[in-house]
């Protein structure tokens, strides 16, 4: 037969010991958090700094409680005020690192940053030995605007965005110096390739021969929440903070359209883009529409198409230029 469970009483003494306790806990707790301090200080140090007065009033707060009741019950009361304090900021803390860890990790050397529901860029540019194989390095661009450079592209489509790049840079130096036939201006210079990811982004910190690189582990990432693009390199960043952008809207721009005739790089890049889906897995003549009318010509790759991005990729919607 099972013995009876007896409960001893509570006592003064057992919570001050458990208050010694959480003080012992606590310093464990600070060392973690100085540590993702110093990884993420550039992001929340703001967060930090605005937060503290939380800490402060509850402790000026408890050395009065401390000084007025006295004794040991001034001891005790000071301290659960401290730790009331610390509770608060560590839950608006909480908030502040939800921004950068959109979804808890079963690991812990992984983090995940970005917005559930926004979307990050992969913008590759090299390549990188990475555990054996050659995966795409390049920045990676988050929803809020923060590029994060040496980043490694580890997992699912390594291989088709290494070909894909590669394919760009080709057609690239293919048509430098050539003339669009239409608004009889010389092509665009530097097409770039990128990769957008639909909500937050699982990410790994390494060192690889004394340099710091941050790995997207694409595996961890549902392939209907990713999408290859392409568009001018300088308007990459614009991209993504357009598809940021509530009421951007996608539109292809129809073969009649005067935009072609534009003799500028908007009117270049219609036309460059379409130009580019006869020589690989890619379809071009697509334009983003922001709210106040601007527009930014961008191509789509065929073999990287998520169906949760397929808004960007597959429209019905027209763009009029006179709109």
């Amino acid at each position: 037969m099972q013995e009876p469970i007896t409960q001893e009483p509570i006592t003064l003494d057992k919570i001050l010991s458990g208050i010694g306790n959480i003080k012992s806990n606590f310093g464990k707790i600070k060392e973690y958090l100085d540590d993702k301090l110093k990884e993420y200080g550039p992001v929340i140090a703001g967060y930090a700094l605005s937060l503290s007065p939380y800490t402060r009033a509850s402790y000026s707060i408890g050395s009065y409680l401390e000084g007025k009741i006295g004794g040991r019950r001034g001891i005790a009361t000071k301290y659960v005020s401290i730790l009331v304090g610390v509770a608060a900021t560590a839950i608006a803390i909480g908030f502040a690192l939800f921004g950068i860890h959109g979804l808890p990790s079963h690991n812990e050397h992984i983090q995940y940053l970005g917005s559930q529901n926004g979307y990050e860029g992969f913008v590759p540019q090299n390549t990188i030995n990475y555990n054996g194989h050659t995966d795409p390095t390049g920045d990676l661009i988050l929803n809020n605007g923060t590029t994060i450079h040496n980043t490694i592209w580890n997992g699912q489509y390594s291989n088709t965005i290494n070909n894909n790049h590669n394919q760009i840079i080709q057609l690239n130096n293919q048509f430098v110096g050539q003339t669009d036939p239409v608004n009889n201006q010389q092509y665009v210079k530097n097409i770039q390739d990128f990769y957008v990811i639909k909500g937050p982004v699982p990410i790994e910190q390494v060192i690889i021969n004394g340099q710091t690189y941050y790995v997207i582990e694409a595996n961890k990432i549902n392939p209907a929440d990713i999408a290859g693009f392409y568009t001018y390199d300088k308007w990459v960043s614009n991209f993504v903070a357009a598809m940021n952008t509530p009421e951007t809207y996608t539109a292809s721009v129809p073969g009649n359209s005067p935009v072609f005739q534009w003799t500028n790089t908007t009117g270049t890049l219609v036309y460059q883009t379409q130009l580019y889906g006869h020589y690989g897995p890619f379809a071009g003549r697509y334009v983003l529409v922001l709210p106040n009318g601007t527009i930014i010509p961008y191509g789509a790759t065929g073999n990287i198409a998520g169906a949760s991005l397929s808004n960007f990729y597959s429209t019905n919607q027209i763009y009029n230029s006179s709109s």
